[in-house]
């Protein structure tokens, strides 16, 4: 497996977005994720966005974090936001997304982000255990999605 950097607006992380808010939207039903983003929340030392790539060269995962400081919508000094996390259906239950969050953490913290926080549903059951299981606990609520019931947001000191 190759994971390695690429823009937000890169046409293979375009791809795995579009899977992603598909599947947001058989998840949801609504119109998927509609958090704001630009590809330059993801350029260095601000953030990253990692694509996975098979042993084909097939774009398989993908993930990213860009800085987030206090806002008023939540966010605190420091934070590291994850986003886009995403494994395509067949390629799911390798490790891939816990190989993507623990570099996405490492880069985070490489770049003086003190806390890596995200935002997650309670339709997305895999996602909760993943980010649990790596340590994330809950937070105050952040967000675009903050006041949304559904919504559950975590928190990591990194």
């Amino acid at each position: 497996m190759d994971i390695r950097p690429v823009p937000y607006d890169h046409p293979d992380a375009v791809k795995l977005d579009e899977e992603v808010q598909a599947e947001y939207h058989v998840r949801y039903g609504d119109g998927g994720d509609a958090t704001s983003m630009a590809a330059a929340d993801f350029e260095p030392p601000n953030g990253v966005y990692l694509v996975a790539y098979d042993h084909s060269g097939r774009p398989v995962a993908s993930g990213g974090w860009r800085s987030r400081d206090g806002n008023g919508e939540g966010n605190e000094d420091g934070d590291a936001e994850l986003k886009r996390m995403y494994v395509v259906g067949d390629m799911r239950g390798l490790g891939l997304a816990r190989r993507i969050l623990s570099a996405l953490e490492d880069d985070a913290r490489a770049a003086g982000r003190v806390r890596m926080v995200l935002e997650t549903g309670t339709k997305q059951p895999e996602a909760i255990a993943l980010y649990v299981s790596a340590g994330y606990a809950p937070c105050t609520k952040f967000g675009y999605y903050r006041f949304h019931p559904d919504s559950r947001c975590y928190a990591k000191t990194l």
